[in-house]
């Protein structure tokens, strides 16, 4: 050891022994004198005792002090969890009375849905749709009486939910019946429904813009009445376009369709329209919706004017003194577009009136020979579509 440390050391156990000298007490009892020696120990003993007892006081002070802090901590996070359960009742509540104010409102929407659909279709008892949804409604019950007792205050909307599926149900069996009566009114015509159809499905386009709504917004029901009502509108604007209204007030025929023998020659020769004798002047009208596509001569009609319906139907007025319409030009069933003349290779004043399918002359007398329950048909339809652009 080096004498510095030697040094430190004894400077220690001399201060050491200052703090705790060794101590004598003189007691005096009865004439005799006794003394009571303490050690040093005694003493580093005796302070050490003190202080474990001062050490044990705080750390038991300190640590009732921790206790009743977090006791404290704790009493304030129960009395704000309270606070958020309560609050969370009081949403529960809100929640509850929206959504039986809100089953109360499409309750009544509902009801208005049916009674709008009785008035234009009838009773759905009489509606194969609707016992179909009895059914399936059946077949479905107890998963709706399951997903109910889940969620009681649903029980409203769950309701509305199958009134709405049977709605569309019904609403889609109306909608088909009135599309197979226009389907066959067109038949009617000879002109096959599915084919106008197949063409008019190639011819589509524009701009893609995806679908904004969630992945199964449509339900089964409502997909198919959507298809319905694609079809109705498809077979109803279709049988507009049929020119099956009168282009001239001329009750009678000059000529008809197909063999004729040649007015100025007497040869054998094939006829593709109508000829209706008149008076020059006399209106020309379109005998159906459509856009005029020509106006001018053809050679052997004279003054033409043609207007396309769509699906591959056209209609040629020829022979004509003057036009009404220009190229472009949206015309409806019955306005004016030209006047009755005697142009062209023609024997005097008459219109020569054909109606054309992909390019090919087909007999106009069974458009403007329409049935009675055809052309009920057709005017439903135009009423429709009047009743819709009104709206719009």
């Amino acid at each position: 050891m080096s004498q510095h440390s030697s040094q430190r050391v004894a400077a220690l156990r001399a201060w050491w022994n200052a703090l705790c000298p060794e101590r004598e007490i003189f007691l005096r009892s009865g004439g005799q004198v006794k003394f009571i020696r303490i050690s040093r120990r005694a003493q580093l003993l005796t302070l050490g005792s003190v202080a474990a007892a001062l050490i044990g006081w705080g750390g038991i002070t300190a640590t009732m002090a921790i206790d009743g802090m977090a006791l404290a901590q704790e009493r304030a996070a129960l009395a704000a969890k309270g606070q958020s359960v309560a609050k969370a009742a009081g949403k529960v509540a809100d929640y509850r009375k929206s959504v039986d104010a809100l089953a109360q409102d499409l309750e009544a929407r509902q009801d208005f849905m049916d009674e709008l659909y009785r008035t234009h279709f009838g009773s759905e008892d009489d509606d194969a749709a609707g016992r179909d949804l009895v059914g399936d409604a059946q077949d479905k019950g107890g998963s709706l009486t399951a997903k109910i007792s889940m969620a009681p205050e649903a029980a409203p909307l769950m309701r509305l939910q199958e009134r709405q599926r049977r709605f569309a149900l019904l609403l889609t069996g109306a909608v088909e019946r009135r599309a197979d009566r226009a389907a066959a009114a067109i038949r009617s015509f000879g002109l096959d429904p599915d084919a106008l159809a197949r063409t008019a499905a190639r011819a589509q386009g524009g701009p893609f813009v995806p679908w904004q709504g969630a992945e199964g917004a449509l339900t089964g029901e409502l997909e198919h009445l959507a298809d319905a009502m694609a079809r109705m509108e498809f077979l109803e604007r279709s049988l507009l376009s049929i020119p099956s209204g009168q282009p001239t007030s001329t009750p009678m025929l000059s000529s008809s369709y197909g063999y004729r023998r040649d007015p100025f020659n007497g040869h054998a020769a094939f006829h593709a329209g109508l000829d209706f004798p008149g008076h020059r002047g006399q209106p020309i009208n379109a005998a159906a919706n459509g856009k005029v596509s020509f106006v001018g001569q053809r050679s052997g009609y004279g003054n033409v004017v043609e207007v396309t319906h769509g699906n591959g139907l056209m209609t040629r007025y020829a022979h004509l003194s003057g036009f009404a319409a220009h190229v472009g030009d949206t015309v409806a069933r019955g306005a004016m577009i030209g006047r009755m003349g005697s142009t062209g290779r023609s024997t005097g004043p008459h219109l020569h009136f054909e109606v054309r399918l992909n390019g090919q002359a087909i007999n106009p007398r069974r458009f403007l020979e329409a049935r009675k329950d055809v052309l009920q048909v057709q005017q439903i339809a135009k009423a429709r579509f009047a009743d819709v652009g009104n709206r719009g």
